[in-house]
């Protein structure tokens, strides 16, 4: 059975970018296992807003995803960094980092209910809209991000950037009631085409809302500067890819939430 923990202890506070947004350690548990995420929104803003669970790469909870929400943060949202593997643990090594994801992705139940703790402490947070949340996700991130959607949860958006797709079950893809983004590269070798056409064939059958944009000569990780640096073949950034997903997010964001 799975058990909620969503009580949070505020470990550290520190200054962003911007003079207004704050960022705080925060940690929370699932299942006995102590999961520390990141938390990222403008202090200046008084009323209630749109919150967005962000999860991590198969990286684990690093820099570059803390990045993210502090920028989700500036565009006025409430970001939160779900810690997927715990203790915040990270690796800069792809056969580590793919172990890790790997022994979460293996229970399902343990992948999503880890997701569904941090989306759930987000709701909770009285800067947040609960009415008014989406989850967004890079490489394995998007992955769960999906998850959640496949699961059923009360979402209002969810975005895949470069993540796997899962085959759903019928069922499954009957539960989807969020509009979903999948933001592929299309020259992306880690997802196979008919991996592609499983899921979103699925979703078409379910008549679930949603867009799938391939970008030109984008390959997987391609809005992570600096992922060439890794040397990992079929790792690339490509600005045009990045810059594109990343608008396009807002557009869908600002539709779901009711914004101008």
């Amino acid at each position: 059975m799975r058990k909620w923990f969503a009580l949070m202890a505020i470990v550290g506070l520190t200054d962003t970018a911007s003079a207004a947004v704050k960022t705080q350690v925060v940690d929370y548990k699932f299942d006995g296992i102590t999961l520390k995420g990141f938390l990222a929104f403008d202090e200046a803003v008084k009323e209630k807003r749109p919150g967005i669970l962000l999860v991590h790469e198969w990286w684990g909870l690093n820099d570059y995803a803390k990045k993210r929400a502090e920028m989700l943060a500036e565009l006025g949202y409430v970001a939160f960094c779900a810690d997927m593997y715990g203790d915040g643990k990270t690796t800069e090594h792809p056969k580590e980092a793919g172990a890790m994801a790997a022994t979460v992705r293996k229970n399902v139940e343990v992948w999503r209910g880890r997701a569904e703790a941090a989306l759930k402490l987000l709701k909770e947070r009285p800067e947040v809209d609960a009415k008014k949340t989406a989850a967004i996700g890079y490489c394995f991130g998007g992955s769960t991000a999906l998850q959640l959607a496949l699961a059923g949860n009360d979402l209002s958006a969810v975005v895949s950037f470069h993540g796997a797709l899962p085959t759903p079950s019928a069922d499954d893809a009957k539960k989807i009631t969020c509009k979903v983004l999948i933001c592929h590269g299309a020259d992306d070798a880690f997802i196979p085409e008919a991996n592609i056409k499983k899921f979103r064939g699925a979703l078409d059958e379910a008549k679930v809302s949603y867009q799938f944009e391939s970008y030109p000569d984008a390959v997987h990780s391609f809005t992570v500067k600096g992922i060439d640096d890794k040397g990992v073949k079929g790792l690339a950034y490509n600005e045009a890819a990045d810059k594109k997903s990343w608008e396009q997010m807002q557009t869908l964001f600002k539709g779901v939430f009711g914004q101008k």
